[in-house]
């Protein structure tokens, strides 16, 4: 019998009343702001009453390098975490909130799948508390207040041609890459180019993310760089008079979200930046609140290992002081055949030869994962089609390189799909390990991009273009050589090309800007054409969704 879609299974789906959730953690209902019945924020004071309290496990779920056949990262993770509710363990799940662009876009819902779901799903993938309408609010005000600020005489000399605070909203919409503005005579503003990106891009998204408390928060703001004067001085939203405003706007959304599983598991979903632009990671306040509540937290970090697990380890580990106690690499046989060289129309029936050959993908990552002194759990997404003996290929070299293995069919089974792989890795969480990072703060910038692309990407090395050079000066003469790094690459490919699946060999990765995001407290090095207002396909998503007279929404994937 055929599996309902995921919007049917949720919609089916019996949810627990919040307060009920939360109970489960310790949280009294006077902890919480509800945002109906079944969604709540947690009050900053809970935190600070279990700062004392020791942390309970952390897993970080990653994944090989996406393809179109799909991996179901975020369906392992909240299946991981059933599973382990299933075997009798605490625990509760941190993920990031979904982007409204893609889920109009290419890929739609983006809150698990089949009995491994986050509820309530249709809030989750669209308005959910409002947080990410409060950073494109936030971050839009900051913007108006440059263009008014020199429109009102430009006291503090900015350069209108290097404004790199852009615009930002929340869909993809291509149109609004490039724009000009300020135009209609002397009264509308000062003509310039500039353009929108997608809100997830912003570093507002990514200060929120990172930022411990609303303090920090505000001070983080405070740094984040929306300009250069006439005579290259770096203006901050200080220098504006914008960070208040932006905190007071971002007052609740920096609290995390607290909603369910489909098994009735805790769930916090909390900031969505996007890992190849941005870290990647859900905030760091929920993260260090689900490890204060539960004996095991499961969270995940964006794309593949390359991106969202490197990130996740080298800037917010670092950031926070949290270190993981197993990393788990999710899957498919389908995928890894894809990498193999098989095309997505190609994959049914058992082919060794085409999973053997795109295998080197899947052990770059867990090379990489070893690389942080971190144990890895390998867990292979199971579908319908997968043959015993292409899973026992999979098992027999996850073996030899010294990496558990599990199969995880949470998809269709939920907790008890789960169980098997939540199994494998409590064990994992307590081999022992000790957590390294690739780079040194210290270290210049161009020595830490080199030993991310050497290291994780396996790159010959690192080219820079004149304005990157250009770019690596200025933030030299600024003294920000000292921040860490954030690599905006392409999640295709372990290179900068995305055609370049499997484990590619003999390149070289291209870096043809380096942005400062001093509130976030990071460098973002972009490299092939990444873009940061991504636009819709020729079918996008949103042609299916529709609600009817009772509210009921159909086609959310």
């Amino acid at each position: 019998m055929a599996i309902p879609s995921d919007i049917v299974i949720a919609q089916a789906a019996h949810m627990e009343p919040v307060i009920d959730i939360a109970a489960k953690l310790g949280i009294d209902e006077d902890d919480l702001e509800l945002y109906g019945k079944y969604k709540a924020k947690v009050q900053p004071r809970v935190l600070k009453r279990l700062a004392n309290k020791p942390d309970g496990k952390l897993i970080l779920v990653t994944a090989i390098t996406p393809t179109p056949a799909g991996e179901g990262k975020t369906t392992t993770s909240v299946g991981l975490v059933q599973g382990l509710a299933h075997i009798g363990k605490n625990a509760c799940v941190a993920l990031r909130e979904p982007s409204l662009g893609p889920s109009f876009g290419v890929k739609g819902g983006a809150a698990g799948g089949g009995y491994a779901q986050v509820l309530p799903m249709e809030d989750i993938n669209l308005h959910f508390t409002g947080d990410l309408h409060a950073i494109t609010t936030a971050h839009n005000l900051c913007a108006a207040m440059i263009d008014n600020h020199i429109q009102q005489g430009n006291d503090l000399n900015i350069d209108p041609r290097r404004i790199v605070f852009r615009r930002v909203m929340d869909l993809n919409e291509r149109a609004l890459r490039k724009i000009v503005i300020g135009l209609g005579g002397k009264t509308e503003g000062v003509p310039r180019e500039s353009g929108f990106d997608i809100t997830v891009a912003s570093e507002v998204m990514a200060i929120l993310c990172l930022a411990m408390d609303l303090a920090d928060l505000k001070a983080r703001l405070a740094k984040n760089v929306q300009a250069y004067s006439y005579d290259g001085k770096p203006v901050t939203a200080a220098d504006i008079g914008a960070s208040g405003a932006m905190a007071a706007l971002l007052k609740d959304a920096v609290k995390p979200n607290l909603v369910q599983t489909l098994g009735g598991v805790p769930a916090f979903i909390h900031g969505g930046p996007f890992a190849n632009i941005a870290h990647g990671c859900n905030s760091v306040q929920a993260t260090r609140l689900g490890l204060k509540l539960a004996d095991y937290l499961v969270t995940e970090a964006g794309f593949g290992a390359d991106l969202g697990a490197e990130k996740f380890l080298d800037i917010k580990c670092r950031s926070a002081g949290l270190k993981p106690d197993a990393v788990v690499v999710v899957a498919t046989v389908r995928a890894l055949k894809m990498h193999g060289g098989r095309k997505k129309t190609e994959l049914t029936g058992e082919d060794p030869e085409a999973l053997l050959a795109g295998m080197p993908n899947l052990e770059k990552h867990i090379e990489n994962i070893k690389k942080f002194g971190l144990p890895v759990v390998v867990a292979i997404n199971r579908f319908p089609l997968d043959t015993e003996g292409e899973l026992a290929l999979v098992e027999k070299r996850c073996s030899e390189l010294g990496a558990s293995f599990a199969l995880s069919e949470v998809w269709e089974k939920g907790g008890e799909g789960g169980a098997a792989l939540a199994q494998k890795v409590v064990e994992a969480c307590e081999k022992p390990s000790q957590l390294k990072f690739v780079y040194r703060p210290e270290m210049s910038p161009k020595e830490k991009i080199d030993a991310i692309a050497r290291e994780i990407y396996g790159a010959e090395g690192v080219d820079y273009t004149p304005q990157a050079e250009k770019d690596l000066e200025l933030i030299h003469s600024m003294g920000k050589d000292d921040l860490l790094i954030c690599m905006a690459k392409t999640q295709y490919s372990l290179s900068d090309d995305p055609l370049r699946l499997g484990r590619p060999s003999g390149f070289r990765i291209t870096v043809r800007e380096v942005r400062l995001s001093a509130g976030a407290g990071f460098l973002v090095a972009v490299t092939g054409a990444i873009m940061t207002m991504p636009g819709l396909p020729k079918k996008p998503a949103a042609l299916s969704i529709d609600v009817d007279e009772n509210g009921k929404i159909t086609g959310l994937f």
